[in-house]
């Protein structure tokens, strides 16, 4: 099975047209022994300009190879510069724990660097040293950063307790990020998130505001429970409509 990193450098080098000498060269540097964290930043500075960021534009096949080699890693909306700066962390060789060095790039990273980085989460090794990295882009302002983790991940999925896990998706409400992206929504559902969201939702419709329809396939699974059930019927009491439970 190809791996990760071998399908990006793949696809990286098939579109990076005369610059792909440059690339293969620069990924020789990282990969050798004596690679130093200033390779890493030059590479990672340079690949925008050298490479461009265009959309990596990936066809299904691509999609299917990608899945294969990562269940639930989804690249379809990666830029070409986004992919190459993963790649970069991939192929690095350097001495010191990879979170360390995930945390001093995070620190200095501009919006679209911070992006390309918690993209990559579910392809970086160690994936259980990250936690608190991941942590503060979850905590960030900017809906995009937020997004690159939260959407078409699997990391969230694959390594969130519940609490950190229901917390992800209450802040995707209050910011207007899409749960549908979110990759495991349905399996990672759960009684205290249907009750967190239920009583949200009663908050929202107190305040006159809608609510994102995409939350009651969340509550469905446990409706039953003596306190949803009790909070919905509240709700139905007081005249609002909820949406069918579909699965």
């Amino acid at each position: 099975m190809t791996s990760p990193k071998d399908l990006l450098q793949e696809w990286i080098g098939d579109r990076a047209g005369a610059e792909r000498p440059w690339f293969e060269e620069q990924l020789a540097t990282l990969a050798a022994p004596g690679a130093t964290e200033r390779d890493l930043h030059l590479f990672l500075g340079f690949a925008p300009r050298r490479l461009g960021k265009a959309d990596l534009d990936l066809g299904p096949e691509d999609l299917a190879k990608a899945d294969a080699a990562r269940p639930g890693w989804q690249p379809g909306d990666w830029s070409l510069d986004g992919a190459a700066r993963v790649l970069g962390l991939l192929t690095y060789s350097g001495e010191r724990p990879f979170a360390e060095t995930f945390k001093d790039l995070r620190r200095t990273a501009d919006a679209a660097e911070m992006i390309a980085l918690y993209r990559g989460l579910p392809l970086y090794p160690q994936p259980e040293t990250l936690h608190f990295e991941v942590g503060e882009g979850l905590r960030s302002n900017l809906k995009p950063v937020f997004e690159a983790i939260a959407h078409n991940n699997p990391y969230p999925r694959d390594h969130f307790d519940e609490h950190r896990w229901n917390h992800m998706i209450l802040k995707a409400l209050f910011i207007g990020a899409a749960l549908g992206p979110i990759s495991g929504l349905k399996d990672r559902a759960n009684p205290e998130l249907a009750r967190i969201l239920v009583q949200y939702a009663r908050e929202r419709w107190a305040a006159g505001r809608p609510v994102m329809e995409e939350l009651w396939p969340l509550v469905g699974p446990f409706a039953e429970t003596p306190e949803i059930q009790a909070q919905l019927d509240r709700a139905r009491a007081e005249g609002r409509v909820i949406e069918e439970f579909v699965s």
